[in-house]
C-alpha cells in the first residue's frame, strides 16, 4: 500500500473528502518527524518512533573493494508495538 492508497482507504472509512484526509496525514507525518529530533513519538498499540545515535563503523566500498569508514549518525527507528506484532502473527 502507497501513501495514495493510505489516504483512499482512510477517507473511505472515516467518509471525509481524500483531501482533508491528505492533509491530516501530512501534518501527522510532519509532526512525527520534529519531534523525534529530540524525543520518541510512543503511540500504544501502534509503535515507537525515535531516533536513534549509530556508532562509526568499518565497511568495504562495493563498487572498488577498498575499505572505508562509516561515519556515525543518528537514524530513524521504528519498534512496533505489541497490539501491531499481534495483528501481523
Amino acid at each position: 500500500m502507497n501513501k495514495g492508497e493510505l489516504v483512499e482507504a482512510v477517507a473511505k472509512k472515516v467518509k471525509m473528502p481524500k483531501a482533508q484526509v491528505q492533509r491530516v496525514l501530512d501534518e501527522t507525518f510532519d509532526v512525527v518527524k520534529k519531534t523525534m529530533k529530540t524525543k520518541r513519538v510512543q503511540l500504544i498499540g501502534f509503535g515507537t518512533f525515535e531516533a536513534v545515535k549509530r556508532k562509526k563503523r568499518d565497511g568495504i566500498n562495493p563498487a572498488t573493494g577498498k575499505k572505508i569508514v562509516i561515519p556515525a549518525k543518528r537514524v530513524p527507528r521504528f519498534k512496533a508495538g505489541q497490539a501491531m506484532k499481534d495483528a501481523v502473527k
